[in-house]
């Protein structure tokens, strides 16, 4: 699915920027109550003891997940982790960042002990378990979480009035020809740029492989595909989705945030989430910086014949030099841009030196 979740912070924390602090303590604490708090899921009952984690009291990060719960008849999954992200509040270089972690990257997965696709952590022992995986390949510490599902996401694009993208003629058809859109009346979306609902556009991230009807490729307009292309698409809609939520009035946003929230999962209470938009407004910026684990030049392609316990072809974290699995390098990329990237420059890493982050 995608990355969906992100929304769900990037609202919370920054779409009020501009009110005044009063109003915004005054009339969040009620809204703030609807939000769906699991005591038992806290990141502060992981035991991580034995692992080295990094961290920096002037900043904040905070796990974002993305699950495919909804409902739907016949549906009764409880929601897979299909978009994994760190949302990072860098009150000492005056930044906000987004860092993607790629569902099919290969991590050795906590409570299994074995190489496994990253998005299958979730499975294994729910955001406790997600977490001390990511902090055992990384080494890093998460100061909260926040997951939404697919419901929560359509009820936020239709409630900003649906966003504007721009369509390839091989996503047009693919998203017409399939059940990405889930409602029929939906699936009239065309090549080019339009506004779409929330069915259409939560359609429209959820792309991953595959060919539109003539057998093509289904491309982005920059001409990604796959993974990468889906990656793309979301980060698309959430900056669609991020300038929308900008320009509500307060009222209207207040009014989105009673729809949204109680579709939203967390472990901060309100005091934390107020002290984070406090800190939003504050710093007034609402650029978002973002990056992809694993960065390009530090992974391979994997295969299931390779890695039987990895459940298909898998993203293999690698130290930029051999082929071996390897996350070291990757979390000192992490730490890099979490830590030390202040937004003035392109941000660059050894041989991708020179490139925009991903």
């Amino acid at each position: 699915m995608w990355k969906k979740f992100i929304i769900g912070i990037l609202v919370i924390l920054s779409a009020v920027a501009g009110f005044t602090l009063a109003k915004v303590e005054n009339t969040m604490q009620y809204t703030l109550n609807q939000v769906k708090r699991d005591k038992e899921s806290a990141l502060d009952k992981v035991d991580l003891s034995g692992i080295k984690l990094a961290s920096d009291d002037d900043i904040v990060n905070i796990l974002l997940i993305g699950n495919d719960y909804r409902k739907e008849k016949l549906y009764t999954a409880s929601g897979l982790t299909d978009v994994m992200m760190i949302g990072t509040l860098d009150k000492k270089h005056n930044t906000l960042k987004i860092t993607t972690l790629m569902r099919d990257m290969l991590v050795e997965v906590t409570e299994k002990e074995e190489l496994r696709k990253l998005n299958s952590a979730y499975d294994f022992g729910g955001v406790k378990n997600l977490y001390k995986t990511i902090a055992k390949n990384f080494n890093i510490r998460l100061d909260g979480y926040v997951m939404v599902g697919f419901d929560a996401f359509e009820k936020i694009v239709n409630a900003v009035g649906g966003v504007k993208i721009e369509l390839t003629d091989t996503e047009a058809r693919y998203l017409n020809m399939t059940n990405y859109i889930r409602k029929h009346k939906n699936r009239k979306v065309k090549a080019g740029k339009q506004i779409l609902n929330g069915d259409q556009a939560l359609a429209y991230c959820r792309i991953r492989k595959g060919k539109d009807k003539i057998g093509e490729p289904v491309r982005t307009v920059n001409g990604l595909i796959d993974d990468y292309g889906r990656t793309w698409r979301q980060r698309t809609v959430v900056s669609a989705v991020f300038d929308k939520m900008k320009g509500l009035p307060m009222k209207d946003w207040i009014m989105t945030a009673n729809k949204v929230l109680p579709s939203v999962e967390t472990d901060l209470d309100n005091s934390s989430i107020l002290g984070y938009i406090k800190d939003v407004i504050m710093m007034g910026t609402t650029d978002v910086f973002q990056l992809q684990i694993p960065r390009n030049g530090y992974f391979r392609e994997g295969k299931k014949t390779e890695f039987p316990t990895s459940e298909g072809d898998s993203l293999v974290p690698t130290d930029g030099v051999g082929t071996e699995f390897d996350t070291s390098e990757n979390a000192k990329i992490l730490h890099k841009f979490v830590f030390k990237y202040n937004g003035k420059k392109d941000f660059s890493y050894g041989k991708a030196d020179g490139q925009a982050a991903n």
